[in-house]
């Protein structure tokens, strides 16, 4: 799938296991094979995770990086966990080590309990004016405009270099949420692909272009079969619906001031009609809604995506190497649409 992706300039990305979920010491073995699963189905990179509860994005990301040959780790970065020089300065000897590009995904805020742990206050919109400094200063540093100088509200930096340089081929790619009016006004500052939780393409989106210029892409699970009948019955498995699941689910939507948390909240259920599933979702699974269906019916709304513009695919956490092997067969059918 690689090549056909690349030549229509779409880029997949995985997405890593979370160290919360694992059990009997089996993470680090996990995180190896999920991987080698993602660049063996030919996506440009994975995603990892990071908060609180989670290991260190950057210590999982050299792991994949020393167990693939390609693969790029899209490295989730909070500005209250790390100085912009310490991230600029670890993406920079990724590359002078590995030769190996990685990209960014600049998180403006977080579960709410883990901002008030770390004394944390800055109010939402504030947090991607923060975003767009901490990012400014890191993208000026790893595009060698070395010394740099920098006095904003949030950050100030004087004469400050970067050793060793990045190799310009090397600059990482750089997404920020776009669900919200202040991410995609952050977004277009920093020049950073827009991530979205995308809603029903066959509903919303029938060829409109994204309503920023630029790259967009959007966050989204699959599951795809031949049979549609197939694919559901195996999302019914993976997902059932769990009463737990949904107070969590409840409980976190009170607490947050996401915005794409509110609005996949309050949209209304889809049927096995359409590919569109919130259940994962809605029972606190995952953070994405799903595609379900067979590869001609969930290739269709992709499609439908492409065509509206949105070049960047984030998939959930693949359970085993076939399911990557059933989205990569949804694509190519997208693609040939």
């Amino acid at each position: 799938m690689r090549k056909t992706l690349r030549e229509a300039r779409i880029e997949v990305f995985s997405t890593c296991p979370q160290s919360s979920a694992a059990v009997d010491g089996s993470y680090l073995r996990n995180v190896v094979d999920v991987a080698r699963w993602s660049e063996q189905a030919g996506c440009t990179g994975i995603l990892v995770y990071t908060d609180n509860s989670q290991v260190d994005p950057w210590l999982v990301s050299h792991l994949i990086i020393q167990n693939t040959a390609s693969l790029c780790p899209l490295v989730a970065v909070q500005p209250i966990y790390l100085h912009p020089y310490a991230v600029a300065k670890m993406v920079a000897t990724l590359g002078s080590l590995y030769g190996r590009r990685v990209y960014l995904n600049m998180v403006a805020g977080g579960f709410k309990n883990d901002l008030t742990a770390l004394n944390d206050t800055t109010p939402h919109d504030k947090r991607y004016q923060r975003l767009v400094e901490y990012t400014t200063i890191i993208s000026r540093l790893l595009s060698g405009a070395s010394p740099v100088s920098y006095q904003g509200e949030f950050y100030r930096v004087e004469n400050l270099k970067l050793s060793p340089p990045l190799p310009q081929e090397l600059f990482p790619g750089i997404f920020v949420s776009g669900s919200s009016e202040e991410g995609l006004a952050a977004a277009a500052a920093i020049g950073a692909t827009a991530i979205k939780y995308p809603k029903p393409a066959h509903e919303e989106y029938q060829g409109d272009r994204p309503d920023r210029p630029g790259e967009n892409g959007i966050r989204v699970g699959i599951i795809a079969r031949e049979l549609i009948t197939e694919a559901w019955a195996v999302a019914h498995a993976r997902f059932p619906e769990d009463r737990k699941g949904q107070l969590a689910h409840q409980l976190a939507m009170r607490v947050s001031d996401s915005v794409w948390h509110k609005q996949l909240s309050q949209m209304e259920p889809e049927t096995e009609k359409s590919p569109y599933w919130l259940v994962p979702f809605q029972n606190y699974k995952t953070m994405c809604p799903y595609l379900v269906g067979s590869y001609d019916c969930v290739a269709e709304e992709l499609a439908r995506y492409i065509a509206a513009g949105y070049r960047t695919f984030i998939l959930d956490i693949p359970p085993n190497v076939e399911e990557l092997n059933h989205i990569s067969h949804a694509f190519n059918r997208a693609l040939e649409l």
